[in-house]
This record gives structure tokens, sequence and C-alpha cells, in this order.
């Protein structure tokens, strides 16, 4: 099989991060490339997921709410308690 190639450009300190992690696993960087490559080529997707995990308004709102104690339900000590909560009527 022919092989060619590649230049690419990549921040230095990302390199050396990658370069440690990899060579921790037993591999150098082509090796990396090859097999990531590999991977997208069979599955016909990046091999791993890309996201920007941001959460929503209502999620912020409620992160904030626990963070500062507001509209938080009161604590149970067993499963009877907290139905006999759910189940009085108010």
């Amino acid at each position: 099989m022919a092989t060619t190639n590649i230049t690419m450009r990549m921040d230095e300190d990302l390199k050396s991060q990658l370069q440690e992690l990899v060579s921790n696993l037993g591999m150098d960087m082509t090796t990396f490339f090859t097999i990531s490559a590999k991977q997208a080529v069979r599955e016909q997707r990046i091999p791993f997921e890309i996201s920007m995990d941001i959460p929503n308004a209502n999620t912020i709102r409620a992160i904030d709410d626990v963070r500062h104690g507001r509209n938080l339900s009161r604590s149970f000590s067993s499963v009877e308690e907290l139905m006999e909560d759910l189940n009085a009527e108010d």
C-alpha cells in the first residue's frame, strides 16, 4: 500500500500534550492519526463526540437556584415520608 505525507499546523502545547498521551499509550502521532482516520472512514463519522455543551436558560437558572439554596424541596429520611408529603392535601 502506498503512503503519502500530510502536513498540518497545531499549537505547540497541544502537540506536546498529545505526543505525551499517545506515547503513554504506546504509539506515536502517526499511528494515532492513522487509527483515527481508519475509524472515521469505517464508521463514516467523526469517531468521538464533538459538542458545545452549553446549558440552556432553564438549566442555568436551576444551577443558580441550587448554588444559592433557592426553590429546593425539603429533604426526606425515607420513601414513606416522601410519599406522605406527596399525597398530603394542601
